[in-house]
């Protein structure tokens, strides 16, 4: 297992045919990012939660999500300007333990970088949330990650806060909030100076239609505001880069 040759991928090609192949081969050459779970979630009994779909404003396609804290993830990595492709479940790893027995492990998620790169994720519900198996499966899967210039995750669950918020902001995600053309040119210069959210909405126009628009920019990151903080309408907002307010005054 201390070789990269001893890790084989699994996965299902375009038309649905598993396909298992050399680790550093497939890593090299196969886009997981477009490629439908190698196998279907889990569904747990007595769970509130069950597999689903993520639509993705990276790529205008759906991925499918397993759990809410692996959705809670799929938000946090679509939000991210870094990330290119996601894909839920593309990939089972394969490899030999050191007594010869044959392992396997699928990262719950997949996602693309610009340079081309790529993260394996696995998003436990709370911290702690690590079996033996689970540990092992991590310390195997980073190391095939390693080998060929990825990474691999155990994602924290963020805070409530942010989550919250991002999870608000996430409802304006698709480009049908951007609104009528110019509004968002409009709503980007209202807070060329930072202002609390209302006052820049009010400045830009009728905030019943500016708002909207304001939060498609803040996931874009086309404003910012410090999303640590509960969301209201006397946040300040800022431009993009904008560091956020130097003292808890919100205006």
């Amino acid at each position: 297992m201390d070789q990269v040759g001893g890790f084989e991928a699994v996965f299902l090609d375009p038309v649905g045919q598993t396909v298992q192949q050399r680790w550093a081969d497939a890593a090299l050459a196969v886009a997981f990012e477009d490629l439908p779970p190698v196998s279907a979630f889990p569904v747990v009994p007595g769970r509130r939660w069950g597999p689903g779909l993520w639509w993705s404003a990276t790529t205008g396609r759906h991925v499918a999500a397993g759990s809410n804290a692996m959705r809670t993830q799929l938000m946090v990595l679509d939000r991210d300007p870094d990330v290119t492709g996601l894909a839920g479940r593309p990939v089972r790893l394969l490899w030999r333990n050191p007594r010869g027995q044959v392992r396997s492990w699928v990262p719950q998620l997949f996602a693309r970088r610009a340079d081309g790169t790529a993260l394996l994720a696995d998003c436990p519900s709370h911290a702690g949330a690590d079996g033996e198996r689970a540990q092992g499966a991590a310390k195997a899967v980073a190391e095939a990650c390693a080998h060929i210039g990825w990474s691999y995750r155990r994602l924290p669950p963020p805070d409530d806060v942010l989550a919250a918020n991002l999870k608000w902001l996430a409802g304006y995600r698709h480009p049908r909030n951007a609104g009528r053309p110019g509004l968002t040119e409009a709503v980007i210069e209202a807070f060329t100076r930072p202002r609390p959210l209302i006052e820049g909405a009010s400045a830009a126009g009728d905030p019943i239609e500016v708002l909207p628009a304001a939060f498609h920019a803040l996931w874009h990151g086309q404003l910012t505001a410090d999303l640590d903080t509960p969301l209201h309408e006397h946040v300040p907002v800022g431009p993009r880069g904008w560091s956020g307010p130097e003292t808890g005054d919100a205006g």
